[in-house]
């Protein structure tokens, strides 16, 4: 039997959208709508078809619009982690989020970032390859061939990490 992915999820959507101006001057980033549906919708409805339960996110730029979003969502649970009065980046916001998240091994997800299924769940698969005995981290990374947006920076920034990677 192949082990669980975690029921905890951290879904990043904080941040201030830079990249994204003008559009995110008044819409966050995460509610950017891609296929028809907002960024962070692809995200958690990924994270509830692979056995999240609940889902802790944060939120900075434009907060009330990303909580009002939120607020019809059923599945996976969203719980807001509130980082109006200082935006804490993704250490400090899951150093905030902590109480929130337990001590079981979690999930972390960046509302920009989606993907198209292969025949098995990349989610399963990290699960699956994830050792606790001798592991602290694992991240999931897709082939920059096949990935849209990708730069040579970011593909080398991952290439010289120490962290186990499962390639998609």
């Amino acid at each position: 039997m192949s082990p669980p992915v975690p029921k905890t999820a951290m879904v990043f959507a904080a941040g201030l959208g830079m990249r994204m101006r003008p559009i995110t001057e008044t819409l966050p980033k995460p509610l950017i709508k891609v296929g028809g549906r907002a960024l962070i919708d692809h995200a958690l409805d990924r994270l509830a078809e692979n056995g999240v339960e609940r889902a802790i996110v944060n939120v900075h730029w434009l907060a009330d619009q990303i909580e009002a979003h939120l607020a019809g969502r059923r599945s996976p649970k969203v719980l807001i982690s509130d980082e109006r009065a200082t935006l804490l980046d993704q250490g400090g916001g899951i150093k905030r989020a902590a109480p929130m998240i337990g001590d079981d091994p979690f999930l972390i997800c960046n509302t920009d970032a989606f993907w198209i299924e292969g025949p098995r769940s990349n989610l399963r698969r990290l699960a699956e390859a994830f050792d606790a005995q001798t592991m602290d981290a694992i991240l999931l990374v897709a082939a920059a061939a096949g990935a849209v947006g990708a730069s040579a920076a970011t593909v080398r920034s991952v290439e010289n990490s120490s962290a186990p990677t499962l390639e998609t």
